[in-house]
């Protein structure tokens, strides 16, 4: 049967008032708007400039510091690696790592390899039956043996396997495609988020430089701080440390340099790259890869502006995997609010790392293709947004910011209210029963502390902590996560135990994202609606196992 074309599939150059241009185009789908000119050779000649310019001046910088360092300090690379110029050098050799491989790695190294190599020998090992899915046992069957030696002097550090197997059992149960299931794909995601479990909780190097990407961060988000105080007063900010003054406030950091990243490419280029390895590890379809990848700096409703195109023309397993990823984990932007409550940095940002391959492949446990696929990478190009310089580029951050704020606090007041007006009936109906002691008293966080004990101690908490990280995940899955992290920040939790409740609740999954989720989805693919509400339930439970199973990757390899 011949291909179809459709016309009105993907437009060219469709801008949308949030400044997004969708840009993108798939093969054999005529646009309907006009191509975009190509830069004129003056323009390219500015940029090569003023590229050029910045290049040599963070290479003059370089040596002048170099030769300070060897010449007029006593310090060693090893002092400097994450506060002086050893941590100076390592982002030195990442630019010209950037540089060469944009100019001649990828078009004269990678390519040829991935051609003539890499290529014909996925194909030959494609043709041998089962290796793949043998090369994945052979893997599996060598992180379980490393486990169980590495756990020979405490062998209740190995609880949370029962956790993942049991997650694994429920995600089986739960999908309605059984036969179709991508094994291949579940393993490689359970293999991916232990190695990363590994590298950044683990390793000493690993965790060393992730504690140093977290203290970076929470310095960069603090100079907020500073700014809101100019703003608002010390005393609001500094002293007292109110919340939507102090920990908000550096929103609108983040979204301003995320956007001023977006206008000049960077982000896009990282967020496509990172897709395409996802693709490559996982083979999950290109869309789903992106957003996943995308979910790791933004949040659930931004992500999808990158695919926004394409959205209209998915598979119900691929817009699963979408929702399921959005749930599974927390934006860039509110990492701050998270760390004012206590949260380790270094955890918050492992967490939204290990849980884009693992929504991948668990949403195809929960929700495996049966479709075609449309869109391939074959055909998808980067998308471009629409600003008129930088400076509108990061005035429109700012004003987006301002909006993520608003609907935090009104969240915010609107659930905090709700739970005061549940554990105000609770206690009165336990008051009519005799329940009157102070730490008697019947509130909703009890009662999920109490309901989800099992679920904590198959996560490798001890059984004295269990309610209390069972309040935190029920509070998380009931409210959200911005009351969760509060609360955790006033427990008196073991640091394995604050660990473990980090990864558990460092996710979306919860009432108030569904219908936010739904609403922008639902804006971007009007006739999936019907899809979107079908599969909202079953990709916010993916959710939460998702969160679940990073607590236990990390239950497994924290001492």
């Amino acid at each position: 049967m011949p291909e179809k074309t459709s016309p009105h599939i993907l437009t060219e150059n469709n801008s949308n008032a949030n400044g997004y241009t969708d840009n993108l185009a798939i093969s054999g789908y005529p646009p309907t708007h006009k191509k975009e000119k190509p830069p004129s050779k003056y323009r390219k000649l500015v940029n090569w400039t003023i590229g050029s310019a910045v290049l040599a001046a963070i290479y003059a910088h370089f040596i002048w510091a170099t030769w300070y360092f060897i010449e007029k300090t006593e310090a060693t690379l090893d002092s400097t690696t994450c506060t002086g110029y050893g941590f100076w050098m390592i982002v030195f050799i990442f630019i010209n790592f950037g540089v060469a491989y944009k100019f001649v790695l990828k078009k004269y190294l990678i390519a040829p390899i991935e051609r003539y190599m890499w290529k014909p020998c996925a194909a030959l090992f494609k043709k041998v039956p089962y290796a793949t899915t043998g090369f994945l046992a052979l893997i599996f069957v060598a992180i379980l043996v490393f486990l169980i030696v590495d756990s020979s002097d405490d062998w209740w550090r190995l609880m949370p396997l029962t956790g993942l197997v049991i997650y694994v059992i429920m995600g089986f149960l739960l999908s309605p495609y059984k036969r179709q299931i991508p094994w291949t794909t579940v393993l490689s995601g359970l293999i991916a988020q232990f190695i990363l479990g590994l590298l950044t909780i683990r390793w000493d190097v690993g965790r060393n430089i992730f504690s140093c990407i977290g203290d970076k961060v929470d310095t960069f988000l603090k100079y907020a701080v500073n700014a809101s105080a100019f703003v608002y007063g010390d005393d609001l900010v500094l002293n007292q440390a109110i919340f939507a003054f102090n920990a908000l406030a550096a929103i609108y950091i983040m979204s301003f340099t995320i956007n001023i990243l977006y206008y000049c490419g960077v982000m896009q280029s990282v967020v496509l790259n990172i897709g395409i390895f996802l693709q490559w590890l996982l083979g999950t379809p290109i869309c789903e890869s992106v957003n996943s990848a995308a979910n790791i700096f933004l949040g659930m409703s931004e992500s999808p502006f990158l695919i926004k195109p394409y959205l209209d023309h998915m598979t119900d397993s691929e817009i699963h995997s979408i929702m399921t990823s959005g749930f599974a984990s927390v934006s860039g932007t509110v990492l701050a609010a998270y760390i004012s409550f206590g949260a380790t940095p270094a955890h918050l940002i492992t967490s939204c790392v290990m849980s884009a391959p693992a929504a991948l492949c668990y949403s195809k446990l929960m929700y495996p293709e049966v479709e075609e696929v449309l869109i391939k990478r074959e055909n998808i190009k980067r998308i471009k947004m629409e600003y008129e310089s930088l400076l509108d580029a990061a005035i429109k951050g700012a004003g987006e910011a301002a909006m993520i704020i608003l609907g935090i606090i009104a969240n915010l007041i609107s659930f905090i209210a709700t739970i005061y007006f549940f554990n105000g009936i609770l206690t009165w109906l336990g008051t009519l029963v005799g329940y009157t002691e102070e730490g008697e008293l019947w509130t909703l966080e009890i009662i999920l502390g109490k309901v989800f004990i099992p679920l904590t101690y198959t996560m490798g908490v001890q059984w004295e902590e269990c309610e209390k990280v069972g309040q935190l995940i029920g509070v998380k899955t009931i409210v959200n996560e911005f009351v969760a992290f509060q609360k955790m920040g006033e427990m008196d939790l073991s640091p394995r135990s604050k660990i473990i409740a980090t990864y558990s609740i460092c996710g979306f999954a919860n009432p108030g994202s569904v219908g936010i989720l739904l609403s922008t989805l639902g804006a971007f693919m009007p006739n999936k609606r019907e899809n979107l509400t079908r599969l909202a339930f079953r990709s916010f439970l993916g959710g939460c196992f998702v969160c679940f199973m990073t607590a236990c990757i990390a239950g497994l390899l924290t001492p």
